[in-house]
């Protein structure tokens, strides 16, 4: 009831696109909403003909009619080239005063011009108008399916690879009922929504089956079921909380982005992750309660417990690592590089219309435009001029140098404000929005060949329109990701060494956390960028790289590294504590470790690889750069990098400091309730089915 819609509103401050807009919005308030196009196409004869004119002009009053509406050109009797050369294509330029456009907008417009189809011409929508009424197609339940696969395979039971999934949709459902209400006081970016649902089921299903395992392993030692969810919540819930909040604490540093719009889909994340973190110290032990000693009931196989002493597979490749640490620490660590390496091809900007699926409506006006009027004419550029009063001609110098630039291929005449001081001038670039040519061509327009017009004038020209914004949000995300990646980066090192009492552990941490993470980035930027195998992912075209991504995507894989560390590396430290052995201590703790690790990350990765199919680009980023580093990160990172590394250092891993070892606070994640088990344990449940006894 107190929730709202999804609005992305990418305002930028301190920019000049974003100073321009505040411009526009005092000197020309009719001119300071978003705008879009409605574009109409024949293929036979011209589309200035009586009827088609008739038919486009009716449709347009209809347009006008609607809500925020504040102006719609017509193509016939407007200024400027709306027709194009052909005669086949015309656009009408529609104008709203509000800076976000709903869903409502988009129905309203489609159904004014629908009309025009049925007299045999082809009408599309572009620019916000079309993408407010777009809603991103994403195939998550393949990805709960193939989950709810690997946990009956894990756990061997319905009962108990249930939970996990029933507690991860739970906290879906919660989770995103919070950003609903997020939305309702500001603007929260649709692809929150999306993120939320890939990470929420992620951490959820992933957290749920951490606390699981360990209560499924308490009951085989002989304890009783509320013995057993105390012990599992004592340990492995601590570690989620624990776990959970780093990767919390990464995805709100987002804040020092400086952009509102990805501080508000970092908070909208986090909630969601906190959703899933709290659900699974309450909710699951209470599913467990009800659940009893019916937990392995329904089972698909008998999974037998390992005997005493006997080591697993997992168990064993660790010794075998440990035994050739300089050899496979050497050979991960040159393969991650060698992963990594496409990023110094990284190009951070903006996907255009012209990259979307042909079935969509901006994609299909954009082509069209593309083809009448030029690939520049769907990304114009807004030039606000407020011009010396003692000079006159200042504002023709301007036109004249940005016309006289190789990169601009038409400007229009100004249009003045009532005041008669301030202008704006539309300049249509040689090259599309996305491409690397049309930010070169805004950068040399506002570092050189401006600043030349107006020398020794009073004049202020600035530099606006859909391209340059985005531009400058990407120069603002590049500016400000070292900043973020070395705060999270410290903020993580602290907590894992608070854990871990040790220097080494948190520092080697980080470090494979970001070979993995650069390993995503590369292969983003292989397949995006390069085009490498982008037909499996259902990419048209090759794109920039989102700048988004790069910074979200190091907020969300930090966190969740963190996770498989933290969950790893307590059961190691909990090893050495109890013998003081540094190679066993690894085997052992990997041992135990490997199966759930693995589990998780399947899940994981099922999960990412799910939206990979979406309809839109920056989903499918996320989707493929999620799965590859959690893949990395579970496989080479964990099962060899680790193990390598810590075998070389041995008993130098624990070490710390005595004198910061003092003013270190204390958490010990395994503190589990010291239980007799030589007592009975629950009696609440002796009729229902007995475990398997444990070896």
């Amino acid at each position: 009831s107190i929730g709202g819609d999804y609005a992305d509103n990418y305002t930028v401050p301190g920019v000049e696109s974003q100073e321009a807009n505040d411009l526009l919005e005092e000197r020309f308030p009719d001119q300071s909403g978003t705008s879009g196009r409605a574009v109409f196409h024949v293929e036979e004869g011209r589309i200035d003909d009586p009827a088609h004119q008739a038919a486009i002009t009716a449709a347009l009053a209809e347009l006008a009619q609607g809500d925020d509406v504040t102006f719609v050109s017509n193509p016939f009797d407007a200024r400027g080239p709306t027709v194009s050369r052909d005669g086949r294509t015309a656009f009408a330029s529609v104008q709203y005063d509000e800076s976000v456009l709903e869903a409502h907008h988009s129905e309203a417009a489609e159904a004014a011009i629908a009309p025009t189809r049925d007299a045999g011409m082809q009408a599309e929508l572009s620019g916000e108008i079309a993408e407010a009424g777009q809603h991103v197609k994403s195939n998550e339940t393949i990805g709960l399916i193939i989950a709810l696969i690997v946990l009956v395979v894990a756990f061997g039971s319905i009962i108990a690879a249930g939970m996990p999934i029933a507690v991860a949709l739970v906290g879906i459902v919660v989770g995103l009922g919070g950003v609903g209400i997020l939305a309702g006081f500001t603007d929260v970016p649709e692809t929150s929504e999306t993120l939320g649902v890939m990470i929420g089921l992620g951490v959820g299903i992933d957290y749920a089956l951490f606390v699981v395992t360990r209560h499924r392993e308490e009951l085989h030692r002989g304890l009783g079921v509320h013995d057993a969810a105390g012990t599992a919540n004592a340990t492995a819930g601590q570690a989620v909380l624990f776990a959970g909040m780093t990767v919390v604490i990464a995805i709100v540093g987002l804040q020092l982005s400086g952009l509102p719009s990805v501080t508000m889909m970092g908070y909208a994340i986090a909630l969601v992750v906190m959703c899933a973190m709290a659900l699974a110290v309450t909710l699951l032990p209470g599913l467990l309660g009800l659940a009893g000693r019916k937990i392995d009931s329904l089972a698909v196989h008998r999974r037998r417990e390992p005997a005493e002493g006997h080591q697993t597979a997992s168990g064993k490749w660790a010794g075998h690592v440990a035994r050739n640490p300089v050899r496979y620490a050497l050979a991960s660590f040159a393969a991650l590089l060698v992963f990594t390496l496409p990023v110094l091809g990284l190009r951070i900007g903006f996907a255009d219309d012209g990259t979307d699926a042909t079935s969509t409506t901006q994609r299909r006006a954009y082509d069209l435009l593309a083809d009448g009027f030029g690939d520049g004419f769907n990304g114009p550029l807004q030039v606000v001029v407020q011009p010396d009063a003692n000079d006159p001609q200042s504002l023709a110098r301007v036109r004249d140098a940005i016309a006289a630039d190789p990169g601009i291929a038409a400007v229009s005449e100004p249009m003045f404000n009532d005041a008669g001081d301030t202008a704006v001038l539309t300049a249509v670039p040689t090259s599309s929005p996305q491409d690397e040519e049309t930010s070169s061509t805004v950068h040399r327009l506002r570092d050189d060949v401006i600043p030349s017009a107006v020398a020794g004038t009073q004049a202020n020209v600035l530099i606006t329109g859909q391209t340059a914004t985005f531009e400058d949000v990407s120069t603002r995300l590049v500016e400000r990701l070292p900043i973020f990646i070395g705060a999270v980066v410290l903020l993580s090192f602290i907590l894992l060494m608070i854990v871990f009492r040790s220097i080494l552990v948190p520092l080697k941490a980080a470090l494979m956390n970001l070979l993995s993470i650069g390993a995503a980035y590369g292969a983003i930027v292989a397949v995006f960028q390069w085009g490498w195998g982008k037909d499996l992912v259902g990419l048209d075209a090759t794109v920039p790289v989102n700048p988004f991504v790069p910074l979200i995507m190091f907020a969300v894989l930090f966190g969740l590294s963190m996770d498989y560390e933290v969950f790893l590396l307590s059961r190691v430290r909990e090893e050495f504590v109890a013998h003081g052995d540094g190679h066993r201590s690894v085997v052992d703790g990997l041992s135990s470790t490997a199966r759930v690790i693995t589990s998780a990350a399947l899940i994981m990765i099922s999960v990412f690889l799910a939206f990979v199919p979406s309809t839109d680009i920056t989903v499918k980023m996320f989707g493929l750069g999620l799965a590859v580093a959690v893949f990395l990160d579970a496989t080479v990172v964990r099962m060899i990098l680790v193990p390598a590394t810590m075998a070389l250092l041995g008993d130098a891993n624990w070490w710390l400091p005595r004198w910061l070892d003092r003013i270190l606070p204390h958490l010990d994640l395994e503190a589990a309730p010291d239980i007799d088990l030589s007592t009975p344990g629950d009696t609440d449940d002796e009729s229902a089915v007995e475990l398997e006894p444990a070896a």
